[in-house]
């Protein structure tokens, strides 16, 4: 198998057994479901979803992925690490200018992104990290159920820690990550390639 296969192998999304995506509905059919139910109704409008509310241009995609953030309660303050991830010269300069992670600390992956039409779920970001063509790590998490935001703004959703390795071999090259958004139907949102190394401070 070549490595690009193997690559989109890795990057596809794992089926839930007995899981069974729905046909996609707009935020106007889905707010305009079971009406009498005020329990339902309580989560539709925490996701934007209202009776009435303007479906808007339905052709481009449903979500937009704007950022890919690093978060850690170790980062000094006022230190932040973003990647837009539509910003091709960005991603491209972490090859020779890797994005810094403190080693043996605990962070997070966080996506920005914009839900611009219908609902979102069955949405997921797997990552797969690479070093020297090795695999060496792979996270896959689920996005979660969301409507476009009532105000426009995006959403932002943190993933489940990890702990970054440690010791002067982890220390020494960078690693190459291959990060995709998809859903169920095979739909990809973003698929972008990015890179960082391990050091002893942020």
């Amino acid at each position: 198998m070549s490595s690009h296969e193997e690559d989109h192998e890795d990057l596809k999304p794992t089926n839930t057994p007995g899981y069974k995506p729905t046909a996609a509905k707009t935020a106007e059919e889905y707010a305009n479901l079971d009406a009498n139910d005020e329990s339902l109704a309580r989560w539709k409008a925490s996701l934007g979803i209202t009776a009435g509310a303007p479906s808007g241009d339905t052709t481009g995609p449903k979500l937009s992925i704007l950022n890919l953030e690093l978060t850690s309660p170790t980062l000094p303050a006022g230190k932040t690490i973003s990647l837009d991830v539509n910003n091709k010269e960005q991603l491209a300069d972490t090859k020779k200018n890797p994005v810094t992670i403190k080693e043996g600390v605990e962070y997070s992956v966080r996506i920005v992104f914009k839900v611009n039409h219908s609902i979102i779920s069955g949405v997921r970001y797997i990552q797969v990290v690479k070093r020297a063509g090795v695999k060496v790590d792979k996270l896959e998490q689920m996005l979660g159920s969301y409507g476009p935001s009532p105000d426009g703004k995006p959403y932002t959703k943190d993933f489940d820690p990890e702990e970054s390795p440690s010791g002067m071999l982890a220390r020494s090259g960078s690693y190459a990550v291959k990060s995709r958004v998809v859903d169920d139907d095979g739909n990809i949102y973003a698929d972008f390639e990015w890179h960082f190394k391990l050091a002893k401070e942020w």
